[in-house]
């Protein structure tokens, strides 16, 4: 068994270990193996009753606050397991540092990352840090409840309702970014020819409240994915990318990207797709197999969600990634996520409900609609070779036709 993100060995004991503790304390429980090599093995320590007692004064003398850990020896092998929790009182510091696990190294948080560590340690989101600017207006926000909740009174109690706003310490950034103005970060929105390098339009909303730039989003969509179809003696709107995936995408990068990170959301507009990047990745505590089966959701901006779903602008928590889905199931090609650490995409495709695969990609296609199989279960079930398998595989998934979930030996196919 090889390290991970939440496991390492250490051969001998060393100070080394303590900027590990500080990042499994700071990032997620984790486990520290004494006495086995990096490759695996096992060394044993020499006296493990007396090495663990070393490894806990280290612990306590080094590390600020103190963490919860647990410490055990298998007798066996004289492997001592050195199991630490993740703590309530962030930052935990070794020599004044913040650290972080980087997959199986160990790595110092930067300057943004010791920021929000400092902040759940006090059990607050940038959402809720005091406005830099605290001479705001809610126009928007107040026709939007009028029209529709059909609030008759907004008033500075409508905005503490919200918890947009409290006595001791005025608005928040939440307020900030529902304000008709301010100074964070907006949404570019670009619509691309043949090629990237040709730009047919551009546009850039900022320092304006994120319900504007909802709005303006989705008058860009009007403008390009849809239109007027006459049959008969009726006009019928025609959707080449279906409305609710776009709102429902919209909506999910405003609510849950970060704010704390100085750059916009990008919305690309190609001819046979909308590629919609939101800065920040998955909130902590979620994997992304969780994030694409939807159901779950860990709200990074609780209060701006909060405002989002009582404007009707959004459904339930945890409910986007399959309301979008949804949106596509007569379609052949389905939408795309792609999740990194820093940020999350969506590619909401254009409808093509008659097929254009090859009779191979057919055969694939509709093997895997509905059902959830690996490469070499696809290979069995239609008696192609492994290779051209994952040919096929990676086609389809690159066309959007099918998704892939988990990675590795785990990686497994889909046509939902």
């Amino acid at each position: 068994m090889r390290e991970t993100k939440d496991l390492e060995y250490k051969e001998s004991i060393t100070s080394a270990f303590l900027k590990t503790v500080s990042a499994f304390a700071n990032y997620g429980t984790g486990v520290i193996l004494f006495g086995v090599a990096d490759d695996g093995s096992i060394k044993g320590i020499d006296e493990p009753e007396k090495a663990c007692l070393d490894i806990e004064n280290r612990i306590n003398d080094s590390i600020d606050p103190v963490p919860e850990y647990l410490l055990s020896i298998n007798r066996k092998t004289s492997v001592i397991t050195l199991r630490v929790q993740e703590g309530l009182h962030k930052p935990y510091l070794y020599k004044s540092k913040a650290y972080r696990r980087n997959d199986s190294a160990t790595v110092m948080a930067d300057r943004l990352e010791l920021s929000r560590l400092i902040l759940e340690g006090q059990n607050l989101s940038f959402e809720e840090l005091p406005a830099s600017n605290q001479q705001l207006s809610f126009e928007i926000l107040e026709d939007r409840l009028t029209t529709t909740l059909h609030i008759e009174n907004f008033s500075m109690d409508t905005l503490k309702t919200l918890e947009l706003y409290n006595d001791e310490t005025g608005y928040n950034k939440a307020g900030e970014l529902l304000a008709d103005t301010n100074d964070l970060c907006g949404t570019d929105i670009v619509r691309f020819g043949d090629s990237i390098n040709i730009i047919l339009d551009r546009a850039a909303f900022e320092r304006q409240s994120i319900l504007k730039q909802y709005d303006l989003s989705l008058e860009m969509y009007h403008k390009y994915y849809q239109y007027e179809q006459i049959k008969g003696a009726f006009r019928e709107t025609v959707s080449l990318i279906p409305e609710e995936a776009f709102r429902e995408a919209i909506a999910n990068a405003l609510v849950h990207r970060t704010w704390d990170v100085n750059a916009n959301i990008n919305v690309a507009m190609f001819t046979d797709r909308i590629d919609i990047t939101s800065p920040g990745g998955l909130p902590r505590g979620i994997s992304e197999e969780e994030y694409l089966r939807g159901g779950i959701s860990i709200l990074r901006n609780r209060i701006i969600g909060s405002v989002f779903l009582r404007l009707q602008m959004i459904e339930k928590f945890g409910t986007g990634i399959r309301r979008i889905l949804e949106a596509y199931k007569n379609s052949n090609v389905k939408p795309r996520f792609e999740v990194t650490e820093n940020t999350i995409k969506i590619s909401l495709p254009v409808i093509q409900i008659n097929s254009e695969l090859t009779v191979d990609e057919n055969k694939v296609f509709s093997l895997l609609k509905g059902k959830l199989l690996s490469s070499s279960m696809v290979a069995e079930a239609t008696g192609f070779g492994k290779s051209k398998t994952v040919i096929i595989l990676n086609g389809l998934v690159k066309a959007g036709y099918i998704r892939v979930l988990g990675n590795g030996r785990g990686t497994k196919y889909t046509a939902d």
